[in-house]
């Protein structure tokens, strides 16, 4: 029996209530009034995401721009190639949240989905503007066509690929579902060996600049792998007839598959770069792994993992306990927008 397929939300049905009874395919009028949603916690969710306003070209590249030409060649290869893997997940991800917007019948999702999709079309951008500060256009055009070419990153982004326009062509509750997975690790996990990478450059007193930039996306990112784990759980706990031992199971085989592209992927993307172990950043990515299915409201697959391996990155970024670390506690570092209220002085 073939699946139906959803319908795009209403723009408004004024029959309908405020507060929606379905987070897909329930009943809503359109009208938001954030005191009066299905998961009132969502809105504190939501501030949190508007909060971390920033913006590419406020960032100082000045060091980097000098710096760029002085790595050796196996960091200045795996800075192209890092930056094209993450220009290759960001890019989709804006739409990608735009779509799931316009399926969700819940107004506050749409409104949630539509902060993360602005924030991805930020980190897009950041992409095109570090790349811009250090390298001719011709190399920043090169590095940009590797989510193209590159038989490894191909191979890396397939399953993701494939699951994506699933979702597109049938938009249906399963693909929404199993969308929602790979949403949550790609923000979760798929981006981490590339930001290992950076804070490893930024550790040695290099390219500081593109390291306080990739902080700052770190920083989304955790908050969009929190929000997207809480919607998985509250939708699938909203269709119970998908939440089966055959569909848990499919989910800890993406993340098992997808494991294993990412360690190849960071193997062969990292093994010229000093000052990172592989056998160490393989635990990393099965610990990042961990970490999201355990959001997810799943079991961990790796219990040789389950501490990080790679203790020195706590330094750079937030984690998902909600401490805040030493990084986002420095001033210096910190990104703040120079107003009237606060001048420069304060910067």
């Amino acid at each position: 029996m073939q699946e139906a397929m959803l319908k795009k939300a209403k723009t408004l049905e004024p029959l309908n209530p405020n507060k929606s009874t379905g987070i897909f395919g329930g009943k809503s009028s359109g009208i938001l009034n954030w005191n009066d949603i299905a998961y009132p916690h969502w809105y504190k969710m939501y501030k949190r995401l508007i909060g971390n306003y920033w913006q590419a070209d406020e960032v100082n590249m000045s060091s980097d721009v000098k710096q760029f030409a002085s790595l050796d060649k196996s960091e200045q290869d795996a800075y192209l190639k890092i930056i094209g893997l993450l220009s290759t997940l960001d890019a989709p991800q804006t739409r990608t949240a735009l779509l799931l917007s316009l399926y969700a019948s819940d107004a506050s999702v749409q409104s949630i989905m539509a902060v993360i999709a602005q924030q991805e079309a930020v980190h897009n951008e950041s992409y095109s503007y570090v790349l811009s500060s250090v390298v001719s256009l011709d190399e920043q055009n090169e590095a940009f066509q590797l989510g193209r070419k590159d038989p490894i990153l191909l191979k890396r982004n397939e399953n993701l690929v494939k699951q994506y326009n699933a979702f597109v062509e049938e938009p249906t509750m399963e693909n929404i579902l199993k969308t929602i997975v790979y949403t949550s690790l790609l923000e979760g996990m798929f981006f981490y060996s590339g930001f290992a990478f950076f804070y490893n450059l930024a550790r040695h007193n290099k390219m500081v600049g593109t390291s306080t930039m990739i902080s700052y996306i770190n920083r989304d990112e955790l908050e969009h792998g929190r929000f997207i784990a809480e919607l998985f759980r509250a939708a699938l706990d909203e269709n119970p007839s998908y939440n089966t031992p055959e569909f848990i199971e499919w989910v800890y085989e993406q993340f098992k598959e997808s494991v294993d592209l990412e360690i190849e992927w960071s193997t062969y993307v990292l093994k010229d770069v000093e000052g990172i172990d592989l056998d160490e950043m393989a635990g990393y990515v099965k610990y990042r792994a961990n970490k999201m299915l355990r959001m997810l409201g799943l079991s961990e697959i790796y219990p040789e993992n389950l501490e990080n391996p790679m203790k020195w990155i706590r330094a750079y970024v937030d984690n998902f306990d909600g401490t805040k670390t030493d990084f986002f506690e420095q001033k210096s570092r910190q990104y703040t927008k120079t107003s009237d209220l606060n001048g420069f002085d304060d910067l």
